[in-house]
């Protein structure tokens, strides 16, 4: 059986991510205390826990013809008055820009290439919300790293699922997560601590890592 995500299971791909947040509630507020408010761990657990009830919602709100990508996009704006902090709205408008992205492509079920779009369309989300970049040290050195790696094995070998392509994105987003630690903050109340900063990973990343880390463990159950 073929490993896919659609309007019938979108909202458990999100409950996976909401199961991890949960789990790694109290590192993220730890390591959010190291170098900002210390709510992290909070905001995440709020906002993804809602998450799977804001999905369910807006699909029985509406038409059967309502697409993935619209659905995405408007939980995602109703997440915005959920966890209104600047992490908060960064995930959101990562989720955004995933839908905007598979409306684009015509996409209506996450499959491996699905999954390659989406990822896509979360970076230039957060990208364009944040005004950050690669390198800046925050969640984007999680999920473009994730995109990258979800991106080459799709072009480079035959017959790769979606349980494949998560299973690059995740390894990418790890390894983008790795090389935070050498990296200085450039946003926030985190650039007051920059002098502390080396040698830790940054709380963003992780967020951004158990959120793939989540969708992975659903993923893999399917």
């Amino acid at each position: 059986m073929t490993k896919v995500i659609s309007r019938k299971n979108l909202d458990e791909f999100y409950a996976g991510a909401a199961t991890e947040m949960d789990i790694q509630s109290q590192k993220l507020s730890e390591m959010d205390a190291l170098m900002g408010d210390g709510d992290l761990g909070l905001t995440m657990k709020k906002g993804f826990g809602a998450l799977p009830t804001l999905i369910r919602e807006n699909l029985d709100e509406c038409s059967p013809e309502m697409s993935l990508g619209n659905c995405i996009i408007k939980s995602a704006m109703r997440l915005l008055s959920i966890v209104p902090s600047t992490m908060g709205t960064l995930m959101a408008s990562g989720l955004m820009g995933a839908g905007r992205a598979l409306e684009k492509e015509g996409i209506n079920t996450i499959d491996a290439k699905g999954y390659v779009v989406y990822l896509k369309g979360f970076t230039d989300g957060i990208s364009a919300r944040g005004k950050c970049a690669p390198g800046d040290r925050t969640v984007l050195d999680a999920i473009y790293p994730a995109y990258q790696a979800s991106k080459s094995l799709f072009e480079s070998k035959e017959d790769v699922d979606l349980l494949m392509i998560s299973e690059a994105a995740l390894k990418g987003a790890k390894q983008g997560l790795e090389e935070t630690k050498m990296m200085k903050p450039k946003f926030g109340k985190a650039v007051v601590f920059s002098d502390i900063s080396e040698g830790k990973a940054d709380q963003g990343a992780f967020a951004g890592m158990c959120m793939l880390m989540g969708h992975h463990n659903y993923i893999l159950k399917l």
